[in-house]
């Protein structure tokens, strides 16, 4: 149980003290006090002392009732169906070290992650999921709505997740696929965010398989066109060294713009670019809201129902009765008139 106001229960505290007063004294001596003993007894002879104190108890019980009224009191439950609308959104992150790279600032995984954020953000009742992927992949977030969630778990990916390193794109698609393919309504979106480095499989087959079951597939290219060396970076996220081939030179890495369009062609997609010039993630968003709609779910949750009407009625009935009672004994005529 729970109440919307719950300060005016404060005004509880006169009442109770009020109440506890009418019990323990009689009030019956102080009316007209001063007043001469023959009209005290007249007076007192035709009051009912008893109506009287029931009477002044039925008005504390109605204010007391008004008061937990206006609180707002609400408990037990109601069932309400919701409807939301739009689409099922899964984002394959890839967290290969050549995400790592700086030529997009401050590098390409925390620019990414900064514009997926601000995509998130701006979801209006679509369902989020999301699978990380390097050399394998994995389900990393179920489809939610809980978007506070989604940029929690966000936030704690890393190019240290996944010890098997590549970028297995095509791993990522056919866990997205079978994320989403069980609902036979369409309107579902795989978004994949990568720098296509060193991409292995055959995403492009995937992604034309994934059309003919209903899923739209787009690509994000995370990097430059000139590439950038990969840092190696320790346990507390300090650069040590950059990245070498087994023939000790340095490994400079290039974003695979090519590879992408092709992926995001087959599944009816678009390729997207974040570099470091403005807020990427407009784009995207905008391709999102244009899509047709479904309704994902209808979900029936309950909540606290408000119960302030029985008790003000209460309230009602008790002020009534107190109004309305009598107090006064009828006086009898003399028998001999």
């Amino acid at each position: 149980m729970s109440f919307n106001n719950i300060w005016f229960l404060l005004f509880l505290l006169p009442l109770i003290f009020f109440f506890i007063k009418e019990l323990y004294v009689d009030k019956k001596e102080n009316i007209f006090k001063n007043a001469a003993d023959n009209i005290k007894k007249q007076n007192y002879s035709r009051v009912n002392h008893s109506k009287n104190r029931l009477k002044y108890i039925l008005f504390i019980a109605g204010s007391f009732c008004l008061i937990l009224s206006i609180s707002g009191p609400q408990f037990g439950t109601k069932v309400r169906k919701v409807e939301r609308q739009g689409v099922d959104l899964v984002i394959a992150f890839d967290t290969s070290t050549s995400m790592d790279a700086q030529d997009v600032k401050p590098s390409r995984i925390d620019k990414a992650k900064f514009e997926i954020s601000k995509l998130i953000q701006g979801l209006k009742g679509d369902r989020v999921s999301m699978i990380v992927f390097a050399g394998t992949s994995h389900l990393y977030l179920p489809l939610t709505t809980d978007y506070e969630a989604a940029l929690l778990f966000l936030e704690a990916i890393d190019t240290k997740m996944i010890p098997n390193q590549g970028t297995s794109i095509s791993s990522a698609m056919k866990k997205a696929i079978e994320l989403v393919s069980k609902d036979e309504d369409k309107f579902k979106v795989v978004l994949i965010v990568t720098d296509g480095e060193d991409h292995e499989g055959d995403a492009v087959e995937l992604s034309e398989q994934a059309l003919e079951l209903g899923i739209e597939v787009h690509t994000i290219g995370v990097g430059s066109n000139v590439g950038s060396l990969i840092p190696i970076m320790s346990k507390d996220k300090v650069q040590i060294e950059y990245k070498r081939d087994k023939s000790g030179k340095l490994i400079t890495s290039v974003l695979n713009k090519n590879i992408l369009k092709e992926i995001a062609n087959a599944g009816n997609g678009k390729f997207f670019h974040f570099s470091n010039n403005g807020q990427n993630y407009t784009d995207v968003n905008k391709a999102i809201d244009s899509m047709q709609k479904k309704e994902i779910n209808s979900h029936e949750y309950s909540e606290f129902e408000e119960r302030f009407q029985p008790l003000a009625f209460i309230s009602l009935i008790f002020f009534t009765t107190s109004f309305v009672m009598p107090t006064r004994i009828k006086y009898l005529v003399d028998d001999e008139k």
